[in-house]
């Protein structure tokens, strides 16, 4: 296989390209695949719908909120709100994180 940027020769299961460093078009890591949709427990202001949706389309959160409002004052505010009750109790919450043990300092 070669890049297509630069011209050299790379290995068939490369992902990137060793001498300029360009992502090889086509190949699908599990890094890139998008993670199922679901409301982050830190950073929200409500419900965390706008956020979980912004995260998922890897946009601005700010441009997902005045959007959601925008939309929701042209297409009627009851519609907006009433999605954005189905999208809380559709989206599941993110889990909580495991907790790490902290040190125990012993006095000597």
């Amino acid at each position: 296989m070669f890049c297509n940027t630069c011209g050299t020769t790379m290995p068939d299961a490369a992902r990137f390209c060793a001498q300029c460093g360009r992502a090889v078009p086509g190949v699908v890591s599990a890094s890139s695949r998008r993670r199922p949709i679901e409301r982050p427990r830190e950073g929200r202001r409500v419900a965390g719908v706008c956020l979980a949706l912004a995260q998922n389309l890897d946009v601005d959160v700010t441009l997902v909120r005045v959007l959601w409002v925008v939309f929701s004052v042209m297409f009627a505010l009851v519609f907006g709100v009433v999605a954005y009750v189905a999208a809380w109790i559709l989206i599941p919450e993110a889990p909580r994180p495991l907790l790490q043990p902290t040190p125990t300092h012993q006095a000597s």
